[in-house]
């Protein structure tokens, strides 16, 4: 297997057996786009270091050093774990326009991007607690 074929890899999974690998929540926010109410996830104020993962896939996405309070009630990161690893599409629900951020391993809806983040990037990615698996590494 190529690097590219490594990094293209795609997790395919019917409703029944993501709905069997999740709790009720998870698998609605991530499998319908739902969204958890603010303040009530267990990351949204949760400041261990270590990596946030894809609960679906398992693929590191997000680093604790980019996580900041922005007083959303969601979990916040300045910038994804790399270059690539979530896939931004337009959503036009709920008469708003916003940027949706989605796994890109497996699709996975995990909140979405909006341009009014710290420095340097000016991108605050606003996450669903229930998209997300904590690592604290070593």
């Amino acid at each position: 297997m190529s690097a590219t074929d490594d990094t293209d890899r795609k997790v395919n999974k019917s409703e029944a057996e993501w709905q069997a690998r999740l709790d009720p929540m998870q698998f609605d926010v991530t499998r319908h786009a739902a969204t958890e109410r603010a303040f009530s996830g267990k990351y949204w104020d949760h400041w261990e270091r270590g990596t946030y993962a894809c609960v679906c896939c398992g693929e590191p996405l997000f680093d604790s050093a980019t996580k900041f309070d922005a007083g959303c009630g969601w979990p916040s990161y300045s910038e994804a774990l790399a270059a690539g690893i979530v896939e931004r599409v337009v959503d036009r629900g709920h008469g708003m326009v916003r940027v949706e951020v989605r796994c890109k391993s497996c699709g996975a809806h995990l909140g979405h991007v909006f341009d009014d983040g710290p420095a340097p990037s000016g991108e605050r990615f606003c996450i669903n607690s229930a998209s997300l698996a904590f690592d604290p590494g070593k």
